[in-house]
């Protein structure tokens, strides 16, 4: 079995090379298989407890990976707000080129799985060269105005 460091190292690897290789769209599908396969519990959580759900399984996930983050429960919002995302800078860290969009792997693992549960679901890449992103979830109904469920801003 390979360590956390070592497992980053080699996801970013793979991605490069199925992207390189045979497109994005390979990369998506590795994706796809991660959240049927690993995201599970997370799905549980949601469906049993909703946003107090996300708070548990991301609160103890991001204290086991490191980096720097708030998290911020309300009755109708979860919101992370990543400081310096741990698998960025460990990558940034050992002076490997990260993938193009590598920070895309987070809401192709969750969104659907939040958003199943009916929750609106944004994600914004703030600084992807820092680990700098946030991720809002709120629940549907308190979305007043329609739009896209998925959003990237992303600033250099």
């Amino acid at each position: 079995m390979i360590s956390a460091n070592e497992f980053i190292l080699f996801y970013n690897e793979l991605f490069k090379y199925l992207n390189d290789s045979f497109g994005k769209h390979e990369v998506e599908k590795l994706w796809a298989e991660i959240k049927d396969t690993y995201c599970k519990k997370l799905e549980d959580l949601i469906a049993e407890k909703g946003l107090q759900g996300m708070y548990e399984y991301w609160s103890k996930n991001l204290i086991e990976e490191g980096g720097k983050h708030n998290i911020t429960l309300t009755n109708t919002e979860f919101i992370i707000d990543m400081h310096y995302c741990p698998s960025m800078g460990k990558l940034l860290n050992t002076h490997v080129l990260p993938y193009d969009d590598y920070c895309g792997h987070c809401p192709a693992l969750f969104r659907e799985i939040v958003e199943k549960q009916g929750f609106e679901f944004d994600y914004y890449i703030i600084n992807r060269t820092k680990g700098e992103c946030r991720l809002h979830v709120r629940k549907r109904e308190l979305q007043q105005e329609s739009g896209p469920k998925f959003k990237i801003v992303q600033s250099m």
